[in-house]
């Protein structure tokens, strides 16, 4: 008889999971990528239209600062601006700057420090090439692929908009 089907539902691993910190970096970056190159953006426009809580934002906008992604303007009419251009920012780069290296298992990186299994383990080199074809793919998404001018929540609550006009789903394509 087959064993009964495992029904509790367990906690994953965060090794895999990509944090609400880099999902609000990227929305920050993408927000400031689609605006003028010389627009000082306040940092309330950049919360308020990618719907980033402050205390994330702030911490966020640090990082990128300190790593020369953006340049901030303090005072009144302060706010950040892409420093780099967004063709040049991957998606790893903003990874590694929110979160470090990139590495979905510490076995992977650390040469056998993190498990005794290390030397003799049959799985290193699927998470190795997992990891690298992971790296691979997000160097080759730039934050220019992905910049949007208007931000989540104003195109958000068009859609809510057009839902509300057509109920029924017919919007003409």
């Amino acid at each position: 008889m087959a064993p009964a089907a495992h029904t509790t539902q367990t906690r994953r691993s965060s090794l895999m999971n990509i944090g609400r910190r880099m999902d609000y970096a990227v929305r920050a970056l993408i927000y400031l990528a689609a605006q003028a190159d010389d627009r000082v953006v306040p940092r309330n426009e950049i919360r308020d239209r990618q719907c980033i809580p402050p205390h994330f934002l702030s911490k966020i906008l640090r990082k990128l600062v300190t790593a020369g992604y953006l340049g901030s303007a303090p005072g009144a009419r302060g706010g950040f601006r892409l420093l780099v251009p967004a063709e040049r920012i991957t998606m790893r780069d903003v990874y590694e700057c929110i979160e470090g290296p990139l590495c979905l298992m510490e076995c992977v990186e650390d040469e056998g420090e993190s498990c005794r299994f290390a030397p003799v383990c049959t799985q290193i080199a699927v998470w190795r090439g997992a990891q690298a074809a992971l790296g691979h793919y997000l160097e080759k998404v730039s934050i220019s692929d992905i910049a949007d001018s208007r931000g989540l929540v104003p195109r958000l609550e068009e859609l809510h908009r057009m839902n509300e006009s057509d109920p029924a789903g017919q919007a003409q394509e």
